[in-house]
């Protein structure tokens, strides 16, 4: 079974490299044991103690991590990661990559290794859908807007959509996607320059116009939850390992 499953993890230890060696090192690759058969984290970890790109920080608790995992027992996993000290909730997702490694010119294909640290830095991005717009309207400006727009404008190097279409735990957050935006560097996602692809002062705001603009056609930007996080590919060379669904 190839269904995808994204779980938002809370609490664990308060270290971020203890919390690393706990998910990426430990908890990570055993969820194979629960028929896992793709396994990849994001970590708030101590490589990613970074400021992100948004000045709001809506209240509530922050995720740690992101959990993705093909064909696991979610049950399972959710015990398991609950026996380590994590809080958590999944979601079923339809899920895509509009940006891969290798496609933008800051960043060549993937060529590390299962488990270790992508060279790279992820802001995961917790979306609300405004109450009053329909989902298909939301949509369309999330898809055929606002991601067209940011890939034109800024160095992302990859890209994945994740569409919550059902929650699996009680009490779930309201949102209606989390988006794992990767850049090469902290470096560009702290310099306004090099975030918004910019080479001067009128640039930066012509750029930054764009993407507010498509940034409030269907989000309230001070509802948005990011959190700078790793990305660790933990399981994905095994054989029959299914590949992620591209845009």
């Amino acid at each position: 079974m190839n269904e995808k499953i994204v779980v938002a993890l809370f609490g664990g230890p308060a270290d971020r490299a203890a919390r690393r060696r706990l998910l990426v090192d430990e908890l990570g690759p055993r969820l194979t044991e629960h028929g896992a058969r793709r396994v990849q984290l994001c970590v708030a970890d101590e490589a990613a103690d970074v400021r992100g790109p948004t000045p709001f920080s809506p209240a509530g608790p922050e995720p740690v991590a992101l959990l993705s995992v093909w064909g696991a027992d979610v049950t399972r996993v959710l015990a398991r990661l609950s026996e380590a000290g994590f809080g958590a909730h999944a979601w079923r997702v339809e899920s895509d990559v509009y940006t891969d490694y290798g496609e933008h010119p800051l960043q060549g294909p993937r060529d590390w290794s299962d488990g270790t640290r992508s060279p790279t830095v992820t802001s995961v991005n917790f979306l609300e859908r405004p109450r009053s717009m329909p989902l298909d309207a939301w949509l369309e400006r999330w898809r055929g807007r606002m991601s067209p727009v940011s890939a034109a404008v800024q160095p992302r190097v990859r890209y994945v959509r994740n569409l919550l279409t059902e929650p699996l735990t009680e009490g779930a957050p309201g949102w209606q996607a989390i988006v794992e935006e990767v850049w090469p560097s902290p470096r560009h996602v702290a310099n306004p320059f090099l975030f918004y692809g910019a080479r001067g002062p009128f640039t930066l705001a012509v750029n930054m116009t764009r993407v507010l603009a498509a940034v409030l056609s269907f989000l309230r930007p001070w509802r948005v939850k990011t959190v700078m996080m790793s990305e660790y590919f933990v399981y994905t060379d095994g054989p029959d390992v299914p590949a992620e669904r591209r845009a």
